[in-house]
């Protein structure tokens, strides 16, 4: 059936966004961080787009998001490792596993090894071994394709980022490993932190995780959703739940197939931005579940049926609804049909 709300999807922007990344990491090789459903855009499309347009190193978090992908024949790491009931599908070969603790090297060892990644913790203390273990020889053995580290603050400029550079740059040579990755999204725009391959992730849909990256990256997403009624509003009525808004003259208000279980979150509460034919249109009272009210006194054609599209601006929409790029990404619900050009 057709979907009452959608994405539209600029292919052409993704693609464009990896290739300036791409330059941005000089000599280093550019992937592209796909997990959680690529960002919310859907997985396998992206990554479809991104071989095409270049991109040879594509990262997931588990098992399930690598065997979405496993029809394509893409070269995949799965982050988060490989868990006992993981080695099945790990022993397919459609992924490479980066190991993340010693039970798991231990593991991979075990059933024979083979490619693997692994990640060192140089600070953040999420995931990964320790330069000590390394330093030990718990990764002998292993055949490594990528060393890697993850930087914990590389969306300000503080010190611990030129801390977890260095630690990590001093592991060269320690082990196996034919390359090595830190950068993300944030970190290409720091200098010297490329190594031999970085992994993008929020900047290629459109994210702008440092504001030196706002003039390179461009907008990928658009939420669109259909109006269900055109309504008037008289003075002194109120919208919504809990009444939040009040009328102060009549008012036009279209009601619109949006809320927040497609991700459209209740943040942007009386605070949103829709867009119609190039017109500001403000969403009025609270967003509930499935429905957002705006203000449509300025477009006196719209009407049921018609679409209208809502906070594109990632960066903005994250100040306004008070969620961070990421969760307005990832967030982005099943019911949006998704909609490439």
């Amino acid at each position: 059936m057709p979907a009452p709300l959608r994405l539209r999807l600029d292919g052409d922007a993704l693609v464009q966004n990896w290739r300036t990344l791409d330059r941005m990491s000089g000599t280093a090789a550019c992937g592209a961080a796909v997990k959680a459903n690529g960002y919310g855009l859907g997985a396998v499309e992206v990554a479809r787009q991104l071989a095409n347009g270049g991109c040879r190193d594509f990262f997931v978090s588990n098992w399930q998001e690598a065997a979405e992908l496993a029809p394509l024949g893409l070269t995949v790491s799965v982050l988060h490792g490989v868990r006992e009931e993981d080695m099945p599908a790990a022993a397919a070969g459609f992924a490479r596993p980066v190991l993340n603790t010693a039970t798991q090297v231990a593991r991979w060892k075990a059933a024979g090894g083979g490619a693997c990644d692994v990640m060192v913790d140089t600070g953040m203390n999420r995931l990964g071994v320790s330069a000590d273990d390394i330093a030990e020889g718990l990764l002998d053995g292993l055949s490594i394709e990528t060393l890697m580290s993850h930087l914990a603050c590389a969306d300000e400029d503080v010190p611990m980022n030129a801390v977890q550079r260095d630690r990590f740059a001093a592991l060269a040579g320690t082990t196996t490993a034919k390359r090595m990755s830190l950068a993300n999204s944030a970190g290409i725009a720091l200098d010297g932190y490329a190594f031999d391959l970085t992994r993008p992730g929020l900047a290629l849909y459109g994210g702008v995780p440092r504001a030196d990256l706002n003039a390179a990256i461009r907008p990928v997403v658009t939420i669109e959703a259909q109006i269900l009624q055109r309504r008037r509003v008289e003075a002194g009525k109120t919208v919504g739940y809990n009444a939040t808004w009040t009328a102060q003259a009549d008012t036009a208000v279209a009601i619109v197939n949006l809320g927040y279980a497609d991700g459209y979150f209740r943040g942007y509460s009386d605070r949103g931005t829709a867009w119609a034919d190039g017109q500001r249109l403000g969403v009025i009272g609270r967003v509930s579940m499935d429905l957002v009210a705006v203000s449509v006194d300025a477009m006196p054609s719209l009407t049921e049926g018609d679409w209208i599209g809502f906070d594109t601006d990632l960066p903005q929409a994250a100040a306004v609804s008070g969620m961070s790029q990421y969760e307005l990404l990832t967030a982005l619900g099943g019911r949006f049909a998704r909609h490439w050009r």
